[in-house]
């Protein structure tokens, strides 16, 4: 599998990016041999299925230098290393309740040399700190989620875009989403991708204000 999917719709890359980049394949199908953190099926589809569509989030915010962001469920780091990356001046903090899976992604981090990320092997409701975003990929109802988020969104604005939660999901999310009214955003990720892989999926913005 060739990074170069990420090149096609993020070409301002730098020469660092892109080397961090190259690595993550061989960096997770080591550690996937060890501990099962992406689908079996999907390990040679990972810049497509995991790094790409964790950066669709760059695709919708772009996080001003200085942003915190908190993502929720990471698993293997997704989608907090991709955006780590992406990013550099933001500050990452990865959490997730298993920790074989935040072993994998400090180790990942480490040998790519992010110096913006932090892991715990924490529970949500548990993380004490401030955030301007709240990030997940399909962890949780988005119910759930808003109730674990809202205490730990910062009331200081520092983007564009009102602090909140972004999320990425799949599917119909009409039930789901019924009694956000009209508060949250939702987008198609084959707005900004045309591969088949992204048909279904969305990208959910809830404002938490």
């Amino acid at each position: 599998m060739s990074p170069d999917i990420i090149e096609k719709y993020f070409p301002e890359l730098t020469e660092v990016q892109k080397n961090q980049i190259e690595q993550l394949f061989q960096l997770y199908e080591d550690w996937n041999a060890k501990i099962n953190v992406v689908s079996r099926k999907d390990i040679d589809q990972l810049y497509e299925r995991h790094v790409l569509h964790s950066l669709a989030i760059a695709k919708f915010a772009t996080f001003t230098a200085g942003s915190r962001i908190l993502d929720v469920g990471t698993g293997g780091g997704f989608p907090g290393i991709p955006l780590a990356i992406l990013f550099p001046e933001c500050n990452f903090h990865l959490v997730d309740s298993i920790g074989k899976k935040i072993t994998v992604v400090n180790e990942v981090s480490s040998a790519i040399g992010l110096q913006n990320l932090t892991a715990e092997h924490q529970r949500m409701e548990k993380v004490r700190d401030k955030y301007d975003f709240v990030v997940s990929r399909a962890v949780a109802q988005t119910k759930q989620l808003f109730i674990w988020a809202h205490q730990k969104i910062s009331k200081e604005q520092r983007n564009d875009l009102d602090n909140g939660m972004i999320l990425l999901k799949g599917g119909d999310l009409t039930t789901e989403m019924k009694e956000f009214g009209r508060r949250y955003i939702e987008k198609d990720l084959s707005d900004f991708f045309t591969e088949d892989f992204f048909e279904t999926k969305k990208i959910i913005y809830v404002p938490i204000t």
